[in-house]
This record gives C-alpha cells, sequence and structure tokens, in this order.
C-alpha cells in the first residue's frame, strides 16, 4: 500500500482526530474492519474505535502495527511522532527528544508529581488550573500528549527513572481527594516497577540543596550525547549540556537523595497517603 497522505508535513488542527481520520481512511481503503485490525495489533476492538474516533492517543507499538498490516513504510509511526510533538511548547520539544533516547532520568519534583508519572485525572486538572479557557477537546488532547509521554517506560529498555518527590506533592489535593488517592496508587504502582525508583522529600529533612525542579538525563554509550539539565520556571524550559552546570544539578541531586527517605520508606509514605485520600 502507498503512503495514505501527502501533507505530513502540515500540522493538524487536532492530533488525535487527525490520527484517527488517517486511521479510517486506511481501513476503507483496505476494505476491513476494526476487529481485523485489533486481532493483527493484539489490542482489543474498543482501543482501535477510540483511537479512530480520535477519543485516545495510540502507543508506538499500535502505530507500528498498523504500519505492518496496512503494508506501509512506516507512515503511521511517523504520525504519531509528530503529533507527540504538536501541541507542546516549541521550547520544550528538545526535552522531549533527549527523554525519549535517555538511559537515566534522573527528576526532583518539589511542587508536583512530573508529567510523565501523572494519570489522566490529575493531569486534566493541572491543565484546567493552568488553561482556564481552553475548551473540552483542547484539554483532553493536552492530557493524551502528556500521557504518551508514558511510552518511554514502555519500550524495549526503558530507562532508569529516578524520582525524588517533595512531601507537598502527595500532600497537595489536585483535583481532589479521589483524584489524589488515584495519583498516589498509580505512583505507588510504578515506584515498584524494577526500572523506577521513587523517593519522598520529608517536610522534616529541612531546607533542600535545590528549590526548583529540574531533571537530568543521561545517555547510553552508542549515543553521541552528553548528559544535560532540563529546568523550567514560569512556562519556560531550557536544555543545559553545560559540564559544569551539569555537574552542579548532579551534586544537587545526591544531596536531596541523601535527605529524601529510603524507597522502602517512600512505599509506606505512599500508602499511608493512599489510605488518607480514601478516608
Amino acid at each position: 500500500m502507498s503512503e495514505l497522505s501527502p501533507e505530513l508535513g502540515r500540522e493538524p488542527a487536532n492530533g488525535l482526530e487527525w490520527f484517527g481520520q488517517e486511521l479510517e481512511a486506511a481501513l476503507i481503503h483496505k476494505g476491513a474492519s476494526q476487529r481485523e485490525l485489533a486481532d493483527a495489533t493484539g489490542y482489543k476492538e474498543p482501543y482501535v474505535s477510540k483511537v479512530k474516533n480520535g477519543k485516545a492517543l495510540p502507543s508506538p507499538a499500535f502505530a507500528e502495527g498498523c504500519d505492518r498490516f496496512f503494508n506501509t513504510s512506516g507512515y503511521f509511526a511517523r504520525l504519531l511522532a509528530r503529533i507527540a510533538q504538536h501541541g507542546h511548547p516549541e521550547w520544550f520539544i528538545p526535552y522531549l527528544r533527549l527523554e525519549e533516547k535517555a538511559a537515566q532520568v534522573l527528576d526532583f519534583s518539589p511542587f508536583l508529581i512530573m508529567g510523565i508519572l501523572q494519570t489522566p485525572e490529575y493531569a486534566e486538572a493541572l491543565f484546567r488550573a493552568a488553561h482556564p479557557r481552553d475548551t473540552h477537546d483542547m484539554i483532553k488532547e493536552k492530557v493524551g500528549l502528556r500521557l504518551q509521554r508514558r511510552s518511554v517506560l514502555e519500550r524495549p529498555d526503558p530507562p532508569l527513572l529516578w524520582v525524588i518527590v517533595d512531601e507537598s506533592c502527595i500532600r497537595r489535593e489536585v483535583g481532589g481527594k479521589e483524584v489524589m488517592r488515584g495519583q498516589m496508587e498509580h505512583l505507588l504502582r510504578v515506584a515498584q516497577t524494577p526500572n523506577v525508583t521513587v523517593q519522598i522529600l520529608p517536610f522534616d529533612s529541612g531546607a533542600p540543596p535545590a528549590a526548583e525542579a529540574f531533571t537530568l538525563l543521561t545517555f547510553g554509550d552508542g549515543e553521541d550525547q552528553s548528559p544535560v539539565l532540563y529546568s523550567e520556571a514560569q512556562g519556560l524550559g531550557r536544555v543545559i549540556d553545560s559540564a559544569s552546570v551539569v555537574a552542579t544539578g548532579t551534586e544537587r541531586y545526591e544531596r536531596l537523595r541523601a535527605d529524601a527517605l529510603s524507597p522502602e520508606k517512600s512505599l509506606r509514605a505512599l500508602r499511608e497517603a493512599i489510605k488518607e485520600y480514601a478516608r
């Protein structure tokens, strides 16, 4: 089958709908059903339906499965990559590209749970607070794009993700008690996977070595990329590859790690938070 659209270079008005429309066109062209596509890709038919109707952002594995099913030369994978960047601030895209190939992600979150670990409900509450004039569909797309970042942890060789979460992140009621309970349960589940470590920085640890959020990325031997530090403030972020800045950030991260609860005690703290939000 030939490529489906000559307009890959254009920017879609709605990324979820764009992918769905292309998927529907491909099914019609092939004369295939949603069930056949579901069987071929290993996904359930309701999932295919949601993607086709622009209600869910597909996973990279599903996009690759579509390329095999429709015999395209990577069209759907490229389309998904394009959509995953659309809607993100331009200054954030360089970080996203680096995050996708990082071997290690070290994050300090002083106020809010980092994006890659957020639940849909938690992310939606944040976007609604930050963008009160956005429509429901605009918020939905922002949430979908944020959740797409989870695919980094689902790849065959996921990075080591080490997250230090200030206690304020688990105490601030974003979206209400039910949303926070779901967020804490998700964080607890992820924290027990082999490549993820979560530590809570308690209030009684005193003044933190760093007051602002930052992320350190390191890369494997096969990557021609030096370690970088990403920081964000007032809606603007930047990737810094200065060796001295990265060294300072690494030193501060080690001090934060030393001040934080152990991974085991952090899991207990998350379980306690879940109980509190369930009351």
